[in-house]
């Protein structure tokens, strides 16, 4: 089972746009694609924060006259230190846009735990009515 937080724009008209969830826990897509990660969930300042990151330790690698299995070693790092927080960084960043956590759901995928909150909630529309 995987864990997600619930973040809502309120009030909640339509669920597929007003709902999102952010799973728990290390974001492998970001530790392999940190940039591009970013910019898919319109993370602008984490993308250029991950940019800036990479280019400051290359720059500084050879300034010090690294070699390069210590920058490999190095960047694995950074890449680590990026999936662990990606998904905080995600949450901090609806929370600026106005997203406000809704609760904490326990469920297979994001579909799953989706439905489990809505299931929860029936204050929130659905989406699907007469």
């Amino acid at each position: 089972m995987r864990v997600f937080t619930i973040h809502a724009i309120s009030p909640v008209t339509d669920p597929d746009r007003d709902l999102v969830l952010v799973k728990e826990g290390f974001c492998w897509p970001a530790f392999f694609f940190s940039v591009v990660w970013a910019l898919w969930h319109r993370l602008w300042l984490v993308a250029a924060g991950f940019v800036g990151v990479h280019l400051v330790f290359h720059a500084l690698a050879g300034t010090v006259g690294l070699d390069a299995t210590t920058r490999f070693w190095v960047d694995l790092l950074i890449s680590v230190g990026i999936g662990t927080v990606a998904n905080d960084l995600r949450r901090w960043t609806l929370a600026g846009r106005g997203y406000v956590p809704q609760g904490v759901v326990t469920a297979a995928d994001a579909d799953g735990a989706a439905e489990r909150f809505l299931d929860r909630r029936p204050d929130v529309p659905t989406g699907v009515g007469p």
